[in-house]
């Protein structure tokens, strides 16, 4: 897969560093992640969806919380289901035995859990609200 070559090492070093609990925000281009991450990764020429699909494919979500993953909602509380971008849910449920459950993250709301969060992804992603949070789980031999 071309994306999975220009998936720099920075990242998966990131990932492999993380631990249980921590929190991973992969964001669009908007999203000021130069001034909010503690670490910042960028994927630049990537996409938000294809970025959440490559990343799902090895790091576990937390099953042990309500939501392991976040969407922000906007500046109205909700998040806004439209086109590639409603589709955390459905991208994560491609993954057997993840936590596919979401919350709706209120937009300064979000900004402070990225604050907090080990790392920001910041991508090329053009299209509005297309900022996610996931919670890293336990990893599990097998």
């Amino acid at each position: 897969m071309e994306f999975l070559q220009s998936f720099h090492r920075n990242c998966l070093k990131i990932l492999m560093e993380m631990g249980h609990g921590d929190e991973l925000v992969i964001a669009d281009g908007n999203f000021p992640a130069v001034s909010i991450a503690q670490r910042l990764v960028r994927s630049d020429g990537n996409m938000v969806p294809e970025l959440l699909e490559a990343v799902l494919r090895f790091f576990p979500l937390d099953p042990y919380v309500e939501a392991a993953g976040g969407a922000h909602a906007g500046r109205s509380g909700r998040y806004v289901q439209t086109g590639h971008l409603g589709h955390l849910q459905e991208i994560i449920q491609k993954f057997p035995n993840k936590n596919s459950a979401i919350e709706n993250v209120e937009r300064f709301a979000f900004y402070e859990r990225a604050k907090k969060a080990f790392a920001v992804v910041a991508t090329s992603e053009t299209s509005p609200l297309c900022k996610h949070i996931l919670k890293k789980g336990v990893v599990i031999e097998g």
